[in-house]
C-alpha cells in the first residue's frame, strides 16, 4: 500500500503496489494536492496572497497596501534620501552638494540637514585681527563652540619692558592668573589676582615681530561656572635673552564670553601690529 509524504502526509504510491492500490494513491494524492491548495484559487487583479493564520498552507487574497510602501516617485533624484517628517509619514530630503555632511536638525520637515563638514579638527576660523591702539577688542563672538582658542602673532609696541594681557568682556575684576616663565637660563614663577589674564607675562622688546602667543579658554559660553584659561608664549625679552612663558588661570565671572580685550599691560601702552586669529572649537 502506499505511505505518505514527510512535510505534508500525502498518499503517494510505491513501486511495490499493485496496479490498482497505486492509481488509487495517485488519486488520492491529487485530491489532497488540491485540497490543501486551495486557498490560491481566486484572488482579483492587483491583489496579493496573504497568510490567514499560523496553519499550513492557510492563505487568503487581500487587497495590496500601496500606500504605506515607499513609493518610486518619492525618491525624485540621484541622491534622495526617505525620512520622516511624523511617525508613519515618509518625506524625501535631496541631496546636499560634494563634500557635505548629514546632521541631524530638529528644525527642519525631515529632521535631517546637509551641513558643511568640519574643518581642521574641528576647529573654525571666527575672525581675523588687526592689533592697534591702546587695546583692541574682538566682539560678537560666536557662542556655538565649546573652547576658544587664539593664535596671536607678531605683536609689537610703543612701552617698555611691557607684557600682553587680556580682558574677557572687557571686566576689570574677577580675573586670576599663576605665571611660570624663563629669561635665557634663569626660571621665575608668580601669582597674581589682577584687573587682566596676562597672556605673556615676559617683559618684551616692543618692535621685535616674532613675538607670538596661544590663549586656550574653556567653557566660555557659560553663565554659572568659570572659565579656565591657559597660554603659552615665546618672545624677545627687553634684556635682549629669549623667553618662553606659560600662565594659567581663569575668569570667574558668571556670564558667558563675547568679547575680548587685548592691550600691553593695563597701563594703556599702544599697539604698533600684530594680529589675532580667533577659533572657535568643536
Amino acid at each position: 500500500m502506499a505511505t505518505t509524504t514527510t512535510n505534508f502526509g500525502w498518499d503517494i504510491p510505491q513501486s511495490t503496489d499493485l496496479v490498482k492500490d497505486g492509481a488509487t494513491a495517485i488519486a488520492a494524492l491529487g485530491q489532497d494536492i488540491d485540497t490543501a491548495l486551495v486557498d490560491l484559487k481566486g484572488g482579483t487583479t492587483g491583489q496579493v496572497l496573504s497568510k490567514a493564520s499560523n496553519t499550513d498552507l492557510d492563505y487568503s487574497w487581500v487587497t495590496q497596501d500601496d500606500a504605506n510602501a515607499i513609493q518610486n516617485a518619492q525618491l525624485t533624484a540621484k541622491g534622495a534620501l526617505i525620512s520622516a517628517f511624523s511617525a508613519g509619514s515618509p518625506a524625501t530630503l535631496t541631496v546636499g552638494t560634494n563634500g557635505q555632511v548629514l546632521t541631524a536638525d530638529s528644525t527642519t520637515a525631515t529632521g535631517l540637514a546637509w551641513a558643511a563638514a568640519a574643518t581642521g579638527g574641528g576647529m573654525t576660523l571666527l575672525s581675523t585681527t588687526t592689533l592697534s591702539g591702546s587695546s583692541t577688542t574682538i566682539s560678537s563672538i560666536s557662542q556655538d563652540y565649546k573652547t576658544l582658542y587664539a593664535v596671536i602673532t607678531g605683536y609689537t609696541h610703543t612701552g617698555t619692558n611691557d607684557a600682553l594681557a587680556v580682558r574677557p568682556n572687557g571686566v576689570t575684576t574677577g580675573i586670576a592668573t599663576s605665571v611660570y616663565y624663563s629669561i635665557g637660563t634663569t626660571t621665575y614663577n608668580a601669582a597674581y589676582t589682577n584687573s587682566a589674564f596676562w597672556v605673556n607675562f615676559v617683559g618684551i622688546t616692543p618692535s621685535d615681530a616674532e613675538n607670538s602667543c596661544v590663549l586656550q579658554i574653556n567653557n566660555y559660553t557659560s553663565t554659572s561656572t568659570n572659565k579656565p584659561m591657559f597660554a603659552y608664549a615665546q618672545c624677545l625679552a627687553s634684556s635682549g635673552n629669549q623667553a618662553t612663558c606659560m600662565t594659567f588661570g581663569g575668569d570667574r565671572q558668571n556670564s558667558a564670553i563675547s568679547s575680548l580685550e587685548f592691550l600691553i599691560n593695563t597701563s594703556g601702552t599702544s599697539f604698533t601690529g600684530g594680529t589675532v586669529l580667533l577659533y572657535g572649537v568643536k
